[in-house]
């Protein structure tokens, strides 16, 4: 929940960035707030910056005052949108189930969902990291994802905006186990999935953790809110 329409002038420096010398080897897509979605869809084309939405509904339609279906972010120009955030689940108690019907209806509307999971600290501290994040995967990605694109987030929330991380062996193997899951269901396809890593990706420590095996990008949350930050998260890929 961060952004008004002066947020886009960020947007217009992260753009100059990105089309000054050597093009990223990135693909860069931006998630904003709905009120701006528009507006990032239209003013990021210029750069080859996509637009994304941070939530949607599971359903097309109907008595769902504040909500916004999929086709909506469609509409408005979005080509990604994030379902399962770790503070969806947190504060709006949303299930696997949930994610799950709201990437059915992602896929549905033409969307690519990016399907968040991830451990609290004490589910690491109880040694069930593992687990929790391979239930999470049975139950919210949806049997659609084998012919459709989907991409994974894995974030350990005790690292969101905390400023600490997992150690980089931390993050090889649960990006390793996310793999072999991804894999042992879909096959060929599970083994071309992207997994991102997003949990205090920052400036200083990209370039290190984007290195490592089976992490294939980032969801990058309180570091994208300034261009050059963003920019130079970006040139680590």
């Amino acid at each position: 929940m961060n952004g008004l329409r002066s947020s886009l002038d960020e947007l217009q420096s992260l753009a100059t960035l990105m089309t000054t010398g050597e093009a990223p080897r990135a693909l860069v897509v931006i998630c904003p707030p709905a009120t701006l979605l528009a507006a990032v869809a239209l003013q990021g084309a210029s750069a080859g910056i996509q637009a994304g939405g941070q939530d949607c509904h599971a359903e097309a339609s109907g008595a769902y005052t504040g909500d916004i279906s999929a086709g909506m972010l469609a509409d408005a120009g979005a080509q990604f949108v994030i379902v399962g955030h770790s503070e969806r689940r947190a504060t709006h108690a949303e299930t696997d189930a949930d994610v799950r019907a709201k990437a059915e209806a992602a896929i549905g509307a033409g969307l690519k969902p990016i399907i968040c999971v991830g451990e609290t600290e004490a589910e690491r501290d109880a040694g069930n990291a593992q687990s929790v994040v391979e239930s999470q995967l049975a139950g919210s990605i949806p049997d659609a994802a084998e012919h459709h694109e989907v991409i994974i987030a894995y974030e350990p929330i005790w690292a969101i905006g905390t400023g600490r991380t997992p150690t980089n062996d931390d993050i090889a193997q649960m990006h390793a186990a996310i793999r072999a899951k991804l894999v042992e269901r879909f096959g060929d396809v599970g083994q071309g999935m992207r997994v991102l890593y997003g949990g205090s990706l920052k400036p200083q420590n990209a370039r290190e953790i984007l290195a490592i095996d089976n992490v294939n990008g980032g969801l990058v949350g309180g570091a994208s809110l300034l261009a050059k930050d963003f920019a130079t998260i970006i040139s680590a890929v």
